[in-house]
């Protein structure tokens, strides 16, 4: 596993999403709230919908496509038509102020 800077944790604004791609793989990085951020994929597991072009609300991330709805923390499908998680990538903020994501090699 390797950590892969994303962002500078001030260009994510709270309660908002952004897609990023990091060795070929869109990852979803979501500023929740209260500051947390989390990482999965940017694909629906439903129809491969891009999730970046969903609403985030709370920790719920919303495919625009057909409403499918994950946890962005734990990547659990949360409605139908979804019944698969979304991988969910491990993520940190440096001291630096970087979000970092790591991906398996």
């Amino acid at each position: 596993m390797s950590w892969l800077r994303a962002v500078r944790e001030a260009e994510l604004e709270p309660g908002k999403t952004r897609v990023v791609v990091l060795d070929d793989e869109p990852v979803l990085l979501c500023k929740l709230p209260d500051g947390q951020v989390c990482a999965i994929e940017d694909t629906c597991t439903h129809d491969d919908g891009p999730l970046g072009e969903g609403t985030l609300d709370g920790t719920a991330v919303t495919c625009p496509r057909h409403g499918a709805r994950f946890d962005v923390c734990s990547g659990r499908a949360l409605s139908m038509p979804a019944a698969a998680p979304v991988e969910v990538f491990p993520s940190r903020v440096t001291d630096d102020g970087w979000v970092e994501v790591a991906l398996e090699e």
